[in-house]
């Protein structure tokens, strides 16, 4: 297969996609809508779970994990949740096949082995998790009630895209209970920063912190907090969100606690998840015509060292040095490859790194080992430069953190330049078309104007951030009064 991808500027969709192939992140699969994670793709993911799920028991949650099929009654218990996944849901209506006696070797739905009741292929798992909790909460000492789960979710979608809108995907779901409201915001708020600082601090992609209009809520919560990152084409990213739930949930499922008067009271719920959609939104942060561009925290290989050599004798003496440095990178917590394959030039080992987006590649050849040198070059800016052997693990460990931070200056920079205040509806729908990116704006605060715009432009609100300040303002579509600035951007 040819490495060529096509370039951002004529065709942003099928750049992405070509990359996620030939970077070997992942593939169609058998089943339409779905994609099989290859061994690269799913260690990136690997690399977030693990400082996510850090980050979630630092806070006090604990992982467990639920049923992937859901009974319908279950489902159909908190109505708007219900309503809202109900168009996307697979449905399981018989527990067995038998063979058809009229295409021999075929096999058929056995229509005596119908489901007494159908069951759901969990597209969120509220359902299922509160008809749990009922059953673990009954004192108020059983609260707070802090737990995630690490697992995949099924939502037919009709229209999808690798990481960024597959039918199944993979994520996590907290989901969490409280003995007053002012707790299970606290605890929605706390998990949105925990999801900021990821995607900023790990990620190197800035987010913008706010709260979802009504209409862009997640179904059954009472308020939605969300993380919204800008991509390379102007689009934005929903990154995470947190849902502050209420007592839906609680008075759905009945759970209740007693309190230390003795009353019994419904719980307060929150729910909150991201999933490998990230990965979709790590690749489009950073990435270049050359291919993948990785921040170190998250690169599978942070560096690679590439022999340069002519005959056995040479690697063999190459190799006895970089052993040396291998060892003094991993000594360092630094993840190190060598490739000594015989099978490939060392152009095509640098090309394929490149694609792969590792971070730092270090050369050495017969010249280098003779003058105790290393060539080190890094992804992001395609710097290269000579340094003796004995510094060069010292200085690719501040190298390391040079890339993480400038790749989030030059994400932020990108953002920041398209954050774009407008005050008519000329403007905004100028800047939607040409420029891309946020636009901040009036809005009267009405689902009809937020629904008419989304109709006229195809940009929604992707939040009131969460540091927006008072304004008196009129609405851009309508002229009517409005108190603050909302952002709207075309998203993914």
């Amino acid at each position: 297969m040819s490495k060529h991808l096509t370039k951002r500027a004529e065709n942003y969709s099928k750049w992405y996609n070509e990359l996620i192939v030939k970077a070997d992140l992942a593939e169609n699969s058998a089943v339409k809508g779905c994609m099989v994670i290859k061994p690269y793709g799913y260690s990136i993911w690997e690399k977030m779970q693990a400082e996510l799920d850090r980050m979630f028991k630092e806070t006090g949650h604990q992982n467990a994990y639920f049923p992937l099929l859901v009974p319908k009654s279950l489902f159909e218990a908190e109505e708007k949740n219900a309503e809202g996944f109900a168009k996307e849901c697979a449905v399981v209506t018989h527990y067995r096949l038998e063979s058809d006696p009229d295409n021999e070797g075929k096999l058929r739905v056995d229509p005596n082995a119908k489901l007494q009741e159908e069951l759901i292929v969990r597209p969120t798992s509220e359902a299922i998790i509160w008809n749990t909790y009922k059953g673990w909460i009954q004192s108020h000492r059983d609260l707070p009630l802090l737990i995630n789960q690490w697992a995949n979710v099924m939502r037919w979608e009709m229209r999808t895209r690798p990481f960024l809108r597959t039918a199944e995907f993979l994520w996590q779901e907290g989901h969490t209970a409280h003995a007053t409201k002012e707790e299970a915001i606290a605890e929605s708020r706390q998990m949105q920063e925990v999801y900021a600082t990821f995607a900023e601090e790990f990620m190197g992609m800035p987010v913008v912190r706010g709260v979802k209009s009504e209409s862009e809520r997640f179904a059954g919560a009472d308020d939605t907090y969300t993380i919204e990152a800008l991509m390379q084409d102007g689009k934005a990213l929903q990154a995470g969100t947190s849902h502050f739930l209420g007592q839906n949930f609680a008075k759905a499922f009945d759970v209740k606690y007693t309190s230390k008067e003795g009353k019994q009271e419904y719980v307060w719920a929150t729910s909150w998840g991201v999933s490998t959609r990230l990965i979709g939104g790590l690749i489009m942060t950073h990435s270049d015509d050359a291919g993948l561009v990785l921040p170190p925290k998250l690169a599978p290989i942070q560096v690679v060292i590439v022999p340069i050599y002519k005959g056995e004798e040479q690697l063999e003496a190459i190799s006895e040095k970089v052993n040396e440095l291998v060892a003094a990178f991993k000594a360092k917590g630094i993840s190190v490859k060598f490739d000594n394959r015989d099978t490939m030039r060392p152009g095509a080992k640098f090309a394929e790194y490149e694609l792969k987006g590792v971070p730092v590649r270090i050369a050495m050849g017969k010249r280098d080992l003779e003058n105790g040198t290393v060539e080190v070059a890094r992804r992001d800016t395609f710097e290269k430069q000579t340094l003796q052997q004995d510094d060069v693990v010292g200085h690719v460990t501040q190298l390391l953190n040079e890339i993480q931070d400038n790749l989030y200056t030059k994400a932020l920079n990108y953002r920041n330049e398209h954050i774009t205040e407008v005050n008519s509806f000329e403007e905004f729908k100028e800047v939607i078309e040409k420029k891309g990116g946020f636009v901040s704006a009036h809005w009267d605060g009405t689902e009809e104007t937020e629904e008419k715009i989304k109709e006229l432009t195809k940009a929604t609100i992707r939040c009131i951030p969460n540091d927006v300040k008072n304004e008196e303002g009129t609405c851009v579509l309508t002229g009517s009064k409005s108190s603050r600035r909302v952002l709207f951007a075309k998203a993914y």
